[in-house]
């Protein structure tokens, strides 16, 4: 069974923290072979959600105010080497949106995410919004979030 885990930067443990970031590092540095700034300023004020499976994180990804100062976002969405293909990611994702939609529901939500996803983020409401670029020499691109999509 998932064990779902909410919190703010301020509430996280030590180990908590570090495991978090491990993981990001990880996935997004290492397994990616992508050196760049990981752990950010959004940090700060982010909310992290975690799922963790007999108390070991499986999955996990941060609510963070969008780079526009209005919209709200969601990133560093993950799943585990060990945990993939079990349907983690829908369920974080899921996660994730109705936590912003708890939190958040007047504001819109924009993502940047990695372009061979679009599919995937466009199962939850979510369409394309810009062409694909490169960041940090990955294949990106913005997606916003249909809300009266995302609700049928």
């Amino acid at each position: 069974m998932t064990e779902i885990t909410i919190k703010e930067t301020a509430a996280l443990t030590p180990a908590e923290l570090l495991t978090i970031m491990a993981a990001r590092v990880r996935v997004f540095v290492v397994e990616q072979n992508c050196p760049y700034q990981e752990v950010d300023d959004k940090d700060y004020q982010a909310v992290h959600v975690m799922l963790r499976e007999n108390g070991a994180l499986v999955a996990y990804g941060r609510l963070v105010p969008h780079d526009d100062g209005k919209a709200i976002s969601f990133g560093r969405v993950l799943v585990v080497r060990s945990a993939r293909g079990r349907g983690l990611a829908r369920e974080l994702v899921a996660t994730l949106l109705s936590e912003l939609a708890t939190r958040y529901p007047s504001r819109p939500v924009k993502i940047q995410a990695q372009a061979y996803l679009q599919a995937f983020y466009g199962l939850f409401g979510f369409r394309a919004v810009s062409d694909v670029y490169l960041e940090d020499g990955i294949p990106h691109v913005d997606m916003v979030l249909d809300k009266t999509a995302a609700a049928r």
